[in-house]
């Protein structure tokens, strides 16, 4: 018999809980969400693309390309200098997971229940491996430990994580858990790590996903979690951000501002840690004692998480609008009011940022002037 936070899920997962991955192509195995490169502090739009519904998904971007989600069910591939479209694929449910970009091949899940591996240049579908539930966060990718290809890793709310052969679309293994697998699995130094609906920070051999030891966090891990070494660092639904030492097996410590939970990812600066909260606020906490540096007020449930590039934060807000922060002091340098809920994460490439917003409009924006 599944625990009894398995029901209560199910009720929370279904009404609020968005994608949990924002990856793009390229990012850290640890899901640091930092980005290299020069962002300006104040931006203008440089175009918008219409979907058919609310975009949730977020961004990946790779060869000029801009892959990403709709809750239409499809997923598209816009020009990146433009927005213009180049294909469109349907899925058979929305689509709020993000892609992954492999090479020339873009792996993406959907509330089908189906991980599509997809032709970056046609979109025409290479393989689909079947889950036993929808598929809400994004797909990692490594190479595989025996040397022989790429493999997949994507959670699924049938209760488990997945690996696959990108090549084949052939299931390497499956882990099962207790309850639904909402983020996208972090993978470094040989081990996946990720948390559960079922209270549990998960950390699997990749090699054959065996357990390894387990943290035990108590409540419901709905976003994706960012590791640096042996630390992993995540917000939960039991109203706290945590820092886990998983070579001991332990909290090291808790951070808790205010009673309302996390469910946004969080990204990792040296010295600091950047996460949205649904108190409004986005939070900034420092890395090795977990005391709050600052905070700052949104008008909305600020699910969507951040992104940290030349000393900025980026961020969307259930208030519409999207911001970029000083990440010294969390002072607001820029805001863009699109009117209606971003609960898409941001990705940043090139000077350039690219986020989704529940218009159904991908957007695009680069230094102003």
């Amino acid at each position: 018999m599944k625990p009894v936070c398995t029901f209560l899920a199910a009720i929370l997962l279904l009404v609020v809980f968005p994608s949990a991955d924002r990856a793009q192509a390229g990012a850290p195995p640890g899901n640091l969400r930092t980005t290299a490169g020069r962002l300006p502090s104040r931006l203008a739009l440089a175009w918008r693309f219409k979907t058919g519904g609310p975009v949730s998904s977020s961004a990946a971007v790779a060869g000029g390309r801009v892959f990403i989600g709709s809750d239409d069910g499809h997923v598209y591939a816009l020009r990146l200098r433009d927005g213009g479209k180049l294909w469109s694929f349907k899925t058979g449910g929305v689509v709020d997971a993000p892609p992954r970009v492999v090479g020339q091949v873009v792996v993406v899940g959907s509330a089908d229940g189906v991980l599509y591996a997809l032709d970056a240049r046609t979109g025409k579908p290479r393989w689909r491996y079947k889950t036993e539930d929808k598929i809400l966060g994004g797909a990692n990718a490594t190479p595989a430990p025996n040397g022989r290809g790429t493999w997949i890793v994507v959670g699924s709310y049938d209760n488990r994580v997945h690996c696959v052969n990108l090549a084949t679309g052939k299931a390497v293994w499956t882990y099962e858990t207790d309850n639904y697998v909402n983020g996208m699995p972090a993978i470094t130094d040989g081990k996946v790590i990720f948390g559960g609906c079922d209270g549990i920070l998960h950390v699997v051999r990749l090699a054959d996903g065996k357990a390894l030891r387990p943290v035990n966090v108590g409540d419901y891990i709905a976003g994706s979690v960012s590791v640096a070494g042996r630390q992993v660092f995540l917000g939960h639904y039991g109203n706290a951000v945590v820092r886990a030492d998983i070579g001991a097996s332990k909290i090291v410590w808790t951070y808790r501002e205010r009673g309302f939970p996390y469910l946004s990812s969080p990204a990792l600066a040296p010295d600091r840690v950047v996460i949205g909260g649904r108190d409004k606020q986005v939070h900034c906490i420092a890395r090795n004692s977990g005391k709050g540096l600052w905070t700052f007020r949104t008008r909305g449930k600020v699910d969507s998480s951040p992104a940290i590039v030349d000393g900025k934060v980026v961020v969307g807000s259930e208030d519409g609008r999207v911001y970029v922060l000083g990440l010294a002091d969390g002072k607001e340098l820029w805001s863009y009011q699109v009117g209606r809920p971003v609960m898409s994460s941001p990705t940043v490439t090139n000077g350039l940022v690219i986020i989704g917003a529940d218009d159904g409009r991908v957007y695009a924006f680069r230094a102003a002037g």
